[in-house]
């Protein structure tokens, strides 16, 4: 009788076990300078990213003003100074999340760290910045290809990490994030229309307002564009050249364009595609 109580103790024990949730492990930080974050409920909630991409800043061509931009933002941030969340915006494959991963490779060893979050884990910013806000290195939430729809409650929560809580934010935190468009939220013709003169000023409609209250909580705001003919061949040159290839250049720009054309997109990361394409094949049939 005994023994049959102590083994539905033991079985009891058990199921309560599975039931109770693991307390999350304090994350290695010194692991590595680039992690993944995987949600408040998982183990582990911070994942270290290994191997980084080697992606270096002078690499990225054709975008030197929002380069010099985020250098200085970046290099005020890690230096105890005054810096921005940061906004890149634009035209795809221009060198926004390359910017910010190159970013890393140059001052990672200056304590810069990069946390990765997708925008389903948003409404947990304020768990991560409880996480890092006593830690020594400085950290860089980036946020990639980020972009709401009219109903997603998401953004709100960025909007009070951005500057809509009462909490003074720590000050080793910094939020990049990218996106293709320019306010984040859709836009649609008919809220324009909903604009208004009042002595002399104009007015937006609110739900015009709405969208412009979360992009304007970026102190840096940088625009990329599509790059222009000359910009796009310069790119396909310095990559033929990082990958040894110095001869037929006359006959890659001719391909180069015809590569852009049928790609429907001139940018450095079709010009670094292309390349790639380019001396590959080259090099696998020489003839």
């Amino acid at each position: 009788m005994l023994e049959q109580v102590l083994l539905e103790l033991r079985q009891l024990n058990a199921t309560l076990a599975k039931l109770v949730p693991t307390p999350p492990s304090p994350p290695d930080l010194a692991s590595g300078r680039a992690f993944r974050w995987l949600g408040q409920d998982k183990p582990c909630p911070l994942s270290p990213i290994d191997p980084i991409k080697t992606i270096r800043l002078e690499d990225l061509k054709g975008i030197d003003r929002q380069k010099a931009a985020l250098i200085s933002n970046t290099r005020q941030f890690l230096k105890g100074l005054p810096a921005n969340n940061a906004l890149l915006w634009g035209a795809r494959g221009t060198g926004k999340s390359s910017l910010i991963q190159a970013l890393l490779n140059a001052y990672g060893d200056e304590g810069l760290r990069i946390i990765e979050v997708a925008r389903q884990d948003l409404q947990e910013l304020a768990d991560i910045q409880t996480l890092l806000k006593d830690r020594p290195e400085k950290f860089i939430l980036y946020c990639d290809d980020l972009s709401f729809e009219a109903d997603d409650a998401n953004y709100k929560a960025l909007k009070a990490i951005l500057e809509g809580s009462m909490a003074q934010p720590p000050s080793n935190l910094l939020i990049y994030a990218t996106s293709n468009r320019r306010h984040l939220l859709p836009e649609y013709l008919e809220e324009n229309h909903q604009a208004r003169w009042v002595d002399g000023e104009l007015h937006q409609g609110e739900a015009v307002e709405e969208k412009l209250s979360l992009s304007e909580r970026f102190g840096v705001w940088l625009a990329f564009h599509t790059f222009d003919q000359q910009q796009y061949l310069d790119v396909v040159e310095y990559w033929l050249e990082r990958l040894g290839f110095q001869k037929d250049r006359e006959s890659a720009r001719t391909e180069a364009l015809a590569y852009a054309l049928l790609r429907g997109s001139r940018s450095g990361r079709v010009a670094s595609q292309f390349a790639k394409d380019w001396a590959g094949k080259r090099q696998l049939d020489p003839s």
